[in-house]
């Protein structure tokens, strides 16, 4: 046996039936201080400040990040370059003759 009851209300008289309370007008007053907060923040951006957030370091610290990958990739060349010597023969165990 089923049962279905269907409910016509609003939202807000169903806040009200299970005794949740009221929370837009607190809603209301945090959006109004977060939109005059980003609204402030906006204005006094600056691009150059912004750039210093991001990247501390400036030029230097894009210069660190490309030597870390050439690094990286001329370590991973001359791994791929032993080819079937060393690394090959230690995922099967020792080499059978």
């Amino acid at each position: 046996m089923k049962i279905h009851i269907e409910v016509d209300c609003t939202p807000e008289e169903a806040r009200r039936f299970f005794g949740l309370p009221d929370v837009a007008p607190m809603q209301e007053v945090i959006m109004k201080d977060l939109q005059k907060r980003l609204a402030e923040a906006i204005a006094a951006a600056d691009s150059g400040k912004l750039l210093e957030q991001w990247m501390p370091l400036g030029l230097k610290g894009i210069e660190q990040w490309q030597e870390f990958w050439t690094r990286l990739a001329a370590a991973a060349g001359a791994g791929g370059e032993r080819g079937g010597g060393e690394g090959a023969g230690r995922a099967g165990g020792k080499k059978k003759g």
